[in-house]
């Protein structure tokens, strides 16, 4: 870091999973921070609780495979850089297979408590009705996709441009004792065991074709939840669409999607592979709930649970919770951000998590974390060098401030929400060809060692800034 100038305190507006990782980040470089909250005061149409970092659409963090997936790699980064959200999840994870799923309610409390402990952590609760007073010189926006409207105006009117927004759907949770486990069976696919998991951590649906066919009807047919005038132009996210949605795409679409039978035996009846197979996932800590794993959807309450019902195993199922849908918003970033996620219409507004175009509920953290080390760097007086491209946060960093040129010099509008992957990374000098014995790569060996090779190469350039960057004291 380079001594540049200096100010006096961040402010951090919404305590979600980026704004509660902003606002850790920033006291564990030494900086005091007033971390905003408005609920319980006002809450959006998702959120239940007062509690921080709250999980409304899944309780997923997705892969944990840090050496051939682009989410798990940007676990460990995160993991490296002593991220609270992760320190949180890890602490509260349920069985799922090779996914990082945790305990809902377990996760915010642990995220609450540790934000309220700290001594350089000041809570204030209540809505920020508007930009933020002009004396806050150095501040945060992480109020995510259901930024409060008078926010969301004075942001629009500042930037002298709409907001862009899509539609993100909630999956239904279902209680556990209410499956009928003669016809369903534990099993992870593939038997691929997970962080804290034994292999056997889904609980899995059969389906025979004539079941299928019928399913699909009834989803096509069922009753959806209506849109106002002003929402029809607004598009579905690809990474979270409803599955009835999905279901239009194509007959088959689902059988290839959420509702794959691959890498799964019936042990009720091992020599009839199902046509097509429903998976949940353990959502609490008790194993008392859950998740019916890409089942977000627009059906009205009343066909959901009737359609739902007529997967088997669920035929007297109970839900704890229906899906849903809800109108998400997020900035046109390559255009209105710069490289350190700062507003260029007012540099003292740096803007962290979904609203900036990430997807995702570790990516949301991963750029809440980068915000708040910019931000602490700027209240001491430094520059602080971006991360290297060719890590998970870097390259997510750059897709939302300038991997998108396109939008900035065509003025165009096709910036999207962007779940962190493997595209996102700069290419390798040299793709690897063989093994470690000498023998040559084949087939889909090849493309299992250039993850491995972007995976390596991205933890140890991370190593390197770290050690040549962050050299502020960090205390947890």
């Amino acid at each position: 870091m380079t001594r540049t100038s200096s100010s006096a305190q961040v402010h951090v507006v919404g305590a979600g999973l980026a704004g509660s990782e902003a606002a850790w980040q920033i006291a564990l470089s030494g900086v005091p921070v007033v971390l905003h909250e408005m609920r319980p005061a006002r809450m959006t149409e998702a959120h239940r609780s007062d509690g921080f970092a709250e999980l409304v659409c899944s309780n997923s963090f997705r892969s944990d495979d840090a050496a051939n997936n682009a989410v798990g790699l940007l676990h460990a980064e995160m993991r490296r850089l002593d991220s609270l959200i992760m320190r949180a999840a890890d602490a509260n994870q349920v069985p799922a297979g090779g996914a990082l799923a945790v305990d809902r309610e377990g996760f915010s409390a642990a995220v609450t408590k540790a934000l309220n402990d700290h001594p350089l952590i000041e809570i204030s609760r209540g809505e920020i009705a508007g930009l933020p007073p002009a004396e806050w010189n150095n501040v945060i926006v992480a109020t995510g996709p259901l930024t409060s409207a008078p926010l969301a105006d004075a942001i629009r009117a500042l930037t002298s441009e709409s907001a862009l927004a899509f539609f993100d759907a909630i999956a239904p949770i279902v209680h556990r004792d209410s499956i009928d486990m003669s016809v369903a069976w534990f099993q992870s696919r593939y038997d691929k065991p997970g962080p804290g998991g034994t292999g056997a951590d889904y609980i899995n649906c059969p389906m025979s074709k004539e079941q299928y066919d019928a399913f699909v009807s009834a989803l096509l047919n069922g009753e959806k939840t209506d849109f106002k005038d002003w929402e029809t132009s607004t598009p579905y996210f690809d990474g979270c669409l409803p599955i009835e949605v999905m279901a239009e795409r194509g007959h088959e679409t689902l059988r290839h999607g959420p509702m794959k039978p691959v890498g799964l035996t019936n042990p009720h009846n091992p020599t009839v592979k199902p046509h097509a197979i429903v998976q949940l996932r353990q959502d609490n800590k008790l194993g008392t709930l859950y998740n019916m794993v890409g089942f977000q959807t627009k059906l009205k309450y009343g066909p959901q649970q009737q359609i739902f019902r007529t997967i088997p195993g669920l035929e007297k199922a109970e839900f704890a919770r229906l899906g849903g849908l809800h109108r998400n918003t997020f900035l046109n970033s390559p255009k209105l951000l710069d490289e350190q996620l700062r507003l260029r219409a007012e540099p003292r507004l740096r803007f962290a998590g979904q609203m900036t175009g990430c997807e995702g509920y570790v990516e949301s953290a991963s750029i809440g974390l980068i915000a708040g080390l910019y931000a602490a760097a700027n209240t001491q007086g430094m520059s602080l060098a971006p991360p290297p491209p060719t890590s998970a946060l870097g390259a997510l960093l750059g897709h939302i401030t300038g991997g998108h040129l396109e939008t900035i010099e065509a003025g165009s509008r096709s910036f999207q929400p962007m779940n962190i992957n493997f595209g996102l990374f700069p290419p390798l000098a040299s793709a690897p060809t063989k093994k470690a014995d000498g023998t040559r790569l084949r087939g889909n060996e090849k493309t299992i060692a250039k993850k491995q090779a972007l995976s390596a190469r991205a933890l140890a350039d991370l190593d390197r800034w770290i050690a040549d960057h962050l050299r502020i004291p960090r205390a947890a």
